[in-house]
């Protein structure tokens, strides 16, 4: 068990190749949580990321502590796509897949 202080969380968004879907998520181990995305899109039984092949990570936040990730993950979701897009255009301009950067 970690030290209380220590734990990090993650607030993420993926998409698919053609950047056409937007997918916000919540996890306590990205690299981990990638994974399994790109892994289920692969699978017979597919979420919605597996369906539309939307594992490429293009935004991400890291906080302490889990209500605030999940409250963040909340936030972001009820938000517009264009509202979405100013936030990734803030962190990421050129939408980069950032995998390999995790």
């Amino acid at each position: 068990m970690k030290p209380i202080g220590t734990h990090n969380y993650f607030v993420y968004i993926v998409t698919n190749k053609n950047r056409t879907v937007l997918y916000t998520g919540v996890t306590n181990d990205l690299e981990r949580r990638l994974y399994e995305h790109e892994k289920n899109s692969k699978s017979i039984n597919k979420t919605f990321t597996g369906r539309y092949n939307a594992y490429f990570l293009i935004y991400w936040e890291s906080f302490q502590y889990i209500q605030h990730a999940i409250e963040r993950e909340k936030e972001i979701k009820g938000w517009t796509r264009l509202k979405k897009e100013n936030l990734i255009n803030g962190f990421n301009p050129d939408w980069k897949f950032l995998n390999d950067e995790i």
